[in-house]
């Protein structure tokens, strides 16, 4: 069960129906498995990685609005995780061991990885930390997110524009995992389910399941 009433203070959806098929495969996999679900929201991804039986779920997102949803969330479901209430860019670059910039961040963390990585970042925003831009520089959250993946484990990565083409996609995280050191060892395509069809093959939601080697 989640909270998703249609009216409330925000602008957006309590839930994104769309994204139900990366709730299904987070279900089905993060059994056993520590979890960093970037980009939390209303923490509908962590609290089925906790449901999965997880053996840690971190919910990382700036807004403590959605993250009070996301508690409320995980007391449906009588499930216990952990919520972080801060820019995204930061806490995953100090996960990586990456450095920063001179700027502290509000939320200190030693680098570590984790078994499986949801990254689900919005189609654009900008803050103190930076830019998130899915078209122009997705490699500025990817190779980050490599680094915080344990070797063999998993980033479901998804790209919200609908003008992006999914393959030339697929080639950035190909490069960008290069780059970083940790190539990528299978790259599988997630696909919306069918209530949710594309016409021109082309689905607005884009979804990579990416294993790490």
């Amino acid at each position: 069960p989640y909270d998703a009433r249609p009216r409330h203070r925000g602008q957006d959806p309590l839930l994104f129906l769309d994204l139900r098929a990366v709730r299904r495969r987070v279900l089905a996999e993060a059994r056993g498995r520590s979890v960093l679900n970037l980009f939390a929201y209303t923490c509908g991804v962590g609290v089925c990685a906790a449901r999965a039986g997880a053996s840690e779920v971190w919910n990382v997102d700036f807004a403590a609005s959605a993250l009070d949803v996301g508690r409320r969330n995980a007391a449906l479901s009588g499930v216990e995780m952990t919520f972080i209430q801060d820019d995204c860019l930061p806490v995953l670059r100090q996960l990586a061991g990456l450095p920063v910039g001179r700027k502290k961040p509000d939320t200190r963390l030693d680098a570590r990885t984790f078994d499986l990585v949801v990254l689900d970042p919005p189609t654009r925003s900008t803050g103190p930390w930076g830019a998130v831009d899915l078209v122009r520089d997705y490699p500025t959250l990817f190779k980050p997110a490599v680094l915080a993946t344990a070797p063999g484990g998993t980033i479901i990565a998804t790209n919200h524009v609908a003008g992006v083409d999914r393959d030339g996609w697929h080639d950035v995280l190909q490069r960008a995992a290069r780059k970083a050191g940790r190539p990528l060892a299978d790259l599988e395509v997630l696909e919306p389910e069918e209530d949710f069809p594309s016409f021109d093959a082309q689905p607005p939601l884009k979804v990579a399941i990416c294993r790490v080697s």
